[in-house]
């Protein structure tokens, strides 16, 4: 007899590739990610993107705005809407850390990877970033370029 597929991975890593081409990382933290019933299930069936995301402060919270998580098919009326904004949860002093660091000029917060830890939790890792000009943009796909061509002789 057929084994049944199970749709749901039980270990998702879900990551912005765009990101670290746009935004040059200067600090990484993994927070947790208030979510819904129906949010959790989307994301275990791989059904996330992260490319429009962001990280903005609210009183002495951080939010993550523009993530997609796509609204789970099995779901009744009590699905969850795609791109609501979601909770980060974080320690004070890390909270304080960002805030004081994003103020300087340039400087924004961008979700990088989303992922389930051994336990099954979501976790989002979000990373202090500072935007690239064109030049650096070229410099690092000569990087990724040479480093394929190594590979490639090895």
């Amino acid at each position: 007899m057929a084994e049944k597929k199970n749709r749901f991975a039980s270990f998702v890593n879900i990551r912005n590739k765009r990101a670290s081409y746009e935004y040059e990382f200067l600090d990484k933290y993994v927070a947790g990610i208030m979510l819904k019933g129906t949010e959790i299930k989307s994301i275990r069936e791989g059904k996330v993107n992260l490319q429009d995301g962001y990280c903005y402060f609210n009183g002495a919270e951080v939010f993550v705005r523009n993530i997609h998580i796509s609204p789970y098919k099995q779901g009744t009326h009590f699905n969850h809407e795609p791109t609501r904004e979601r909770k980060l949860l974080l320690h004070k002093r890390e909270i304080r850390k960002l805030k004081q660091k994003s103020a300087e000029k340039g400087l924004t917060i961008i979700p990088v990877r989303l992922f389930t830890n051994d336990r099954g939790l979501a976790k989002l890792e979000i990373a202090l970033a500072r935007g690239k000009k064109i030049h650096d943009k070229r410099q690092s796909i000569k990087e990724k370029d040479l480093q394929r061509e190594l590979k490639h002789l090895d």
